[in-house]
This record gives structure tokens, C-alpha cells and sequence, in this order.
């Protein structure tokens, strides 16, 4: 049996993603070889920085999707059972959920029982988006009460309260990408640093000689000073607290990561501004998909500040809304 080797801080992150996206086999039991935990794997391997190996699982007894045993333990109509969440987000022992409206007035209840099946000790309602400039969370506590969490992904921990401050799990791919760069000798300027999404993988895995992380929301600062040194990484990381665009200096950036949506393209003047010659700028933001790649490339040149540039790649990060994908773009000044 084909299974992903995984260290055993990591299996439980790992094993949710696997999850989610159908590539964990279902049918057979995680084993356990030393200190790490093998994951029984569907298809090519998602996570290359951990090893596939060989290994004799056992067969699961009985095996049911936990909406089935959620849906069991509910006295709801079975209408309202079908619309159980198949998809929700785990942050160490807390559970993020969206439920549909018909369900919301039975909230309380369907907490209760996802936190138990699941085993996590709170659970909470996503209601909205995340907006403003502080990217503020709009959620509703509906089980438990401890909201402040430590998350692990690829060995990089993150401390953070999901009532707080925001946690994108769609960014993962983009994270472990961040975290499989060579950057050692390099200056990486953060624009929009948050908790550490990869202010983190870029010092700790990357290794970046410098990472200077801009945040402007107070609540994320305190949850990125406590990341810095969960991670050992306080040698390394350098905290701009304020708005980006306050950040002196000019030139002396090698890489220029700009982790924010919607309104990304108002602060390339800056971006370009810090980065050297032939420095690197990973410009995300997002787009109607019918102006992809046309709208990137017009938004880097009204930001350039007439410096000449090359498009390295451009790759999605996630979907984001309908006919709307979250884009980044690998950008080398020249």
C-alpha cells in the first residue's frame, strides 16, 4: 500500500488536506513507522517534501463519512440533513464551518455535533467575507469557548484566534511554494505579513537571511511576534508595524511578496519602489478570469514606475468567486 510518510506533528494538517482533496484512501488505517505516520495515498503525491513509501496498512473495519455520523446523532428533517457542510476548515482545535441558511436556525445544535464526531473544541460560523484593510474575520462562536488555537502545516506553527484575525487554508499550496524557494542570502520584504502566512515558510524553510513582515492590524502582530518565536526564527524577522507604504528605504529588497487580494494593485508603486535590479516581486491579487493574463500584465505596467520588468509565470492560487480566480504572478525587475 502507497502511503505519504509524514512526521507525526504534521499528520493531522496533512491527513485534513488529504482529505479534502479525495486523495486519502479511506479504506485503510494511518500505521505508524517510528516517529512518523503513514497516510495511506490516493493518486501522485500533492506534498513533496514528504516521501511516499511502501507499507502493509490494515484494512478500516468501518469507515463513514463524518457528515453521516453528524447527520445521525441530529433530530433534523432529513432535508435539512442533506445540507450538512461536506467541506469545513480545521484550525488546530478549532472548526470553521458555512452553513446554508435553512440550516442556521439549528446552528447551535450542529455545532455541538461536528466538535464532537470531529473532536475539536470549538467550533464557529463563518458569516461573511473577510474585509478591510486589517482583514478582520466576521464569524459567530457557536461551541466552546477556547478561540485561540496553534495550527501546524509542514512544520511551520502557527498561534492565531480565528475570531481575530484571518487564516486562509487556500493559500497552502502558495505557502509551501514560499517555503520550497532558495532564498538564502536574500532580503524578503512581506508587504502583508499578518500572523506569518509566509513571513514564516520564507525564514524558516527558505532561508531567507532577512524577512522584514509589514502588518497593520494590531490583533496580527501580537499572533506574528508569537509565530517568530514559536518558529525559532526571531534571528531572521524584522516587524514593520503600520501601513506598508511607510516603510523606508528603496532598493533593497531581492524578493517582494505581496500576499492580499482585491486591492493588491494599489500598492505596486511601493513594491517596485523597495525591490533592487533583477530582485523578484510575487504579486497575487484577484481577477475576473476573462481578464487574465491581459488585466495583470496592465495593472504591473500602471505600477512599475515605467521599470522594465519580465513575467516569470502565473499561476492560481485558489477560485475565489464565481468567474473570479485568486492569481499570482512571479515578476523579475529588470
Amino acid at each position: 500500500m502507497r502511503a505519504l510518510a509524514v512526521p507525526k506533528g504534521d499528520a493531522d494538517g496533512i491527513k485534513d488536506r488529504l482529505n479534502r482533496r479525495r486523495q486519502l484512501d479511506l479504506d485503510w488505517k494511518p500505521g505508524r513507522r517510528g516517529d512518523l505516520v503513514l497516510l495511506p495515498l490516493k493518486g501522485e503525491n500533492p506534498f513533496t517534501e514528504f516521501q511516499v513509501v511502501e507499507a502493509d496498512l490494515y484494512p478500516q473495519d468501518r469507515h463513514r463519512p463524518p457528515q453521516e455520523r453528524i447527520a445521525e446523532r441530529l433530530d433534523l428533517p432529513n432535508e435539512l440533513k442533506r445540507l450538512l457542510p461536506e467541506k469545513y476548515e480545521r484550525l488546530g482545535h478549532v472548526i470553521v464551518l458555512r452553513l446554508p441558511e435553512p440550516l442556521l436556525p439549528f446552528r447551535a445544535e450542529i455545532a455541538e455535533e461536528y466538535a464532537k464526531v470531529l473532536k475539536a473544541r470549538t467550533v464557529l460560523l463563518e458569516k461573511g467575507i473577510i474585509q478591510g484593510v486589517e482583514r478582520r474575520p466576521d464569524v459567530e462562536l457557536l461551541y466552546g469557548t477556547e478561540t485561540e488555537t496553534t495550527h501546524s502545516e509542514s512544520g511551520i506553527f502557527y498561534c492565531l484566534d480565528p475570531t481575530k484575525v484571518m487564516f486562509s487554508s487556500g493559500n497552502f499550496d502558495e505557502k509551501l511554494r514560499m517555503a520550497s524557494l532558495d532564498c538564502r542570502g536574500e532580503t524578503v520584504v512581506d508587504m502583508f505579513a499578518g500572523i506569518g502566512y509566509f513571513t514564516m515558510p520564507l525564514a524558516a524553510k527558505a532561508g531567507a537571511e532577512k524577512v522584514i513582515a509589514c502588518e497593520i492590524n494590531p490583533e496580527a502582530i501580537g499572533f506574528l511576534r508569537k509565530n517568530i518565536e514559536l518558529n525559532h526564527v526571531a534571528n531572521r524577522v524584522n516587524v514593520f508595524e503600520g501601513d506598508n507604504r511607510d516603510l523606508p528605504g528603496e532598493g533593497f529588497a531581492d524578493r517582494v511578496v505581496m500576499g492580499y487580494v482585491n486591492v493588491t494593485w494599489q500598492f505596486l508603486p511601493k513594491a517596485f519602489s523597495l525591490v533592487k535590479k533583477g530582485g523578484i516581486i510575487h504579486y497575487q491579487d484577484t481577477f475576473s478570469i476573462d481578464r487574465i493574463p491581459d488585466g495583470i500584465v496592465e495593472n504591473l505596467r500602471d505600477g512599475s514606475g515605467g521599470r522594465p520588468f519580465e513575467i516569470l509565470g502565473i499561476r492560481e492560487v485558489k477560485a475565489y468567486a464565481p468567474s473570479i480566480s485568486h492569481m499570482v504572478a512571479d515578476i523579475r525587475v529588470l
